[in-house]
């Protein structure tokens, strides 16, 4: 067997490796689909419902998925939507540190979408 013949074999054995291991796919693509999709439409919806803005829209959502575990922009998105609910109810939404920080998490990576691609 060549060296050339030996190179290409451990290439392909290290490729298989890489594409089996699952760890590295799912962190990349941690977010269910349907929440892309929400995020997608809304901003389609305030940037115009153009086949540009779809592009913008969903290469916003996966930079927002590279900055932000699933878990945490659950979290921002809740808070941020319950903030702005009136009165008393919202106003605990609005105050504590742990809340406006989870918001704070989102407004950053989704500002940082907001540079790469639009």
């Amino acid at each position: 067997m060549s060296l050339t013949d030996m190179m290409l074999r451990s290439s392909l054995a290290l490729g298989f490796v890489i594409l089996a291991t699952p760890s590295g796919a799912q962190q990349l693509n941690d977010y269910p689909t349907a929440a892309r999709v929400d995020y997608v439409f809304a901003c389609m919806k305030a940037n115009g419902e153009t086949r540009d803005s779809l592009e913008r829209c969903s290469c916003s959502i996966d930079v927002v998925a590279t900055l932000l575990p699933y878990d945490r922009y659950v979290s921002g998105e809740t808070v941020a939507s319950l903030a702005q609910v009136q009165g008393e109810r919202g106003a605990q939404f609005r105050s504590p540190e742990p809340s406006r920080a989870a918001v704070d998490d989102l407004r950053r990576a989704q500002a940082e979408a907001e540079v790469r691609c639009f």
